[in-house]
């Protein structure tokens, strides 16, 4: 059984504690703070009986006002002495100030300072606000979205009215606003020049498909009804637009709409799409080239034996740490751009190879051990089959010989002579950009996985509480704003949005009633969380 426990500190104030009682010992399970004041010990006091509290334990609502308890800080020890000395009565027990209520207002203001600065305060919707900031903080459904902003000092609105506000989301064209404000901010703060772009899947828990929720291709095997988001970023992985497919959509055929979309709302023409190899297919490259847009995305590894033909027969399969080639790949099948016969691989140009993209090939010693490693797996596992060791669906190298099940030897040959490559396709000549800095544009895609890590998780992007159409692309619009609001807050601070939460939450203002009267105290505010408000107000 955990109680409150006060006990005088060293330094004369009143420290308390949460304690309870372990194989006859006392034990300190949380030290709740110190107190220099009634209203300071009322206010950990009633953090204390927060802390202890089950929020599973219901109670009935009598209507009656809990009275306030009897508290004081604790004396100081009396000194010893051969006789006690002659003492006053004990001193009255002061009424422990009651805490009224307490909310991380703080907390708040910093995000509403993010929030405004991003200039998305121009909307004039304090209710849509809200329920962005109550997703940064803690992503939840409408129902329970009241409780998150009463935590924040907040009122919220009633329940038809956020409703409402997510119908005023289309109505009103709220993510085109949203997305020219996030583009002025990273135009200003950055350089636009270089996008990044990926799609994830979202699913839903429903058993029938609709018009836009439906079965297609899941990366975690899942055969729910689910919609297919693409994300389009800056560098720096700050959001600038997002677009909602259908489930079954290819991810092949979600860049150009979003891409267009973009381009047509900021009247960009010169800029550099990044994508990985699930974007690459001829049709696509095709479009983005007419369009006058630059691309750098991923080639897929089977294509290395075709655009390294002329290397391997004149240096074999070996490769150095960290060696680079700069050759061309054929937009479709094969042709003679790049003749074996000749030893030196060819410099990509426009006019002279209008059959082919330039395409980079990086060789990496740690890329070629994890290779190795996952091939020595995926082998061993088409042995075991073979061998009727293990009962599973056919894996990779198993070839059928007769009805009979054999290990395809030239296909893991193969793999193993391509282990540790990896390929980049572009339309951006040498001189614009040479090998190394192609392959550090095509590695930046990471910042655009890790906003989406942050949408899924952080912000809880999976529509769990929509259905309609209508619904689901307000809600993602919510977490399209959130997103921007959380990378600003990171920017800003070089912590993690959940870091930044966790450090401020917990400076909570309270309300408290002392002597009939109500007083407002501000928290306690560390040199640790006063660098993380300064720097959120930057």
């Amino acid at each position: 059984m955990a109680w409150i426990r006060r006990v005088r500190t060293a330094s004369g104030a009143t420290a308390v504690q949460i304690a309870e009682s372990a194989s006859g010992r006392r034990r300190i399970v949380a030290h709740v703070g110190s107190a220099h004041t009634e209203a300071e010990l009322g206010i950990l006091l009633e953090r204390a009986r927060e802390m202890l509290a089950d929020p599973a334990q219901g109670s009935f609502d009598l209507g009656i006002e809990a009275a306030a308890q009897q508290a004081r800080l604790v004396p100081p020890a009396a000194s010893p002495a051969l006789f006690d000395a002659e003492r006053p009565g004990p001193a009255p027990a002061a009424a422990a100030p009651r805490v009224v209520s307490t909310y991380s207002r703080v907390l708040f203001e910093a995000l509403n300072g993010v929030f405004a600065g991003l200039g998305f305060g121009a909307l004039g919707d304090e209710v849509f606000r809200d329920l962005v900031l109550a997703r940064v903080v803690e992503p939840t459904s409408i129902l329970d979205a009241g409780r998150v902003l009463a935590d924040l000092g907040r009122k919220a609105a009633s329940d038809k009215t956020m409703r409402r506000t997510l119908a005023r989301c289309a109505d009103r064209g709220y993510r085109d606003r949203i997305a020219e404000l996030c583009f002025a901010h990273a135009r200003a703060s950055g350089d636009v020049s270089l996008i990044l772009y990926d799609v994830t899947t979202l699913y839903f828990e429903a058993e029938h498909e609709d018009a836009l929720r439906k079965v297609g291709y899941s990366k975690e095997r899942r055969v729910d009804p689910q919609i297919v988001v693409g994300l389009l970023v800056d560098r720096h992985g700050f959001p600038l637009e997002i677009g909602c497919f259908e489930g079954n959509q290819a991810e092949k055929l979600t860049i150009l709409p979003v891409i267009r979309q973009f381009q047509a709302r900021h009247g960009i023409e010169g800029m550099v799409v990044v994508a990985d190899a699930g974007m690459l297919s001829a049709a696509n490259l095709a479009d983005l080239d007419e369009a006058g847009l630059g691309f750098i995305v991923g080639s897929r590894v089977t294509k290395a034996p075709i655009d390294l033909e002329s290397h391997f027969r004149w240096h074999g399969d070996a490769f150095s740490d960290g060696q680079v080639i700069d050759t061309v790949t054929p937009k479709t099948g094969k042709n003679k751009d790049n003749d074996p016969a000749l030893r030196a691989e060819p410099a990509w140009d426009r006019e002279d190879h209008p059959k082919s993209w330039r395409a980079v090939w990086a060789f990496s010693a740690k890329r070629f051990a994890r290779d190795n490693r996952t091939l020595t797996a995926q082998e061993n596992r088409a042995r075991d089959v073979i061998s009727g060791a293990k009962s599973a669906r056919t894996p990779r190298f198993v070839k059928n010989a007769g009805g009979t099940p054999a290990l395809d030897e030239k296909a893991l040959a193969r793999a193993r002579k391509l282990a540790g490559l990896k390929g980049y396709v572009t339309n951006l000549p040498v001189s614009v950009i040479p090998p190394a800095e192609v392959i550090s544009c095509y590695h930046d895609l990471w910042h655009v996985e890790q906003s989406f890590r942050m949408s899924k998780t952080d912000l809880a992007a999976r529509p769990m509480f929509v259905r309609k159409r209508d619904a689901i692309e307000a809600h993602l619009t919510v977490v399209f704003t959130a997103l921007a609001v959380a990378r600003a807050a990171q920017d800003r601070t070089g912590l993690s949005i959940r870091n930044v939460i966790r450090q401020l939450r917990p400076l909570r203002s309270a309300t408290i009633a002392i002597n009939g009267a109500v007083q407002t105290f501000p928290p306690a505010i560390g040199p640790e969380q006063q660098k993380i408000l300064d720097d959120l107000r930057h």
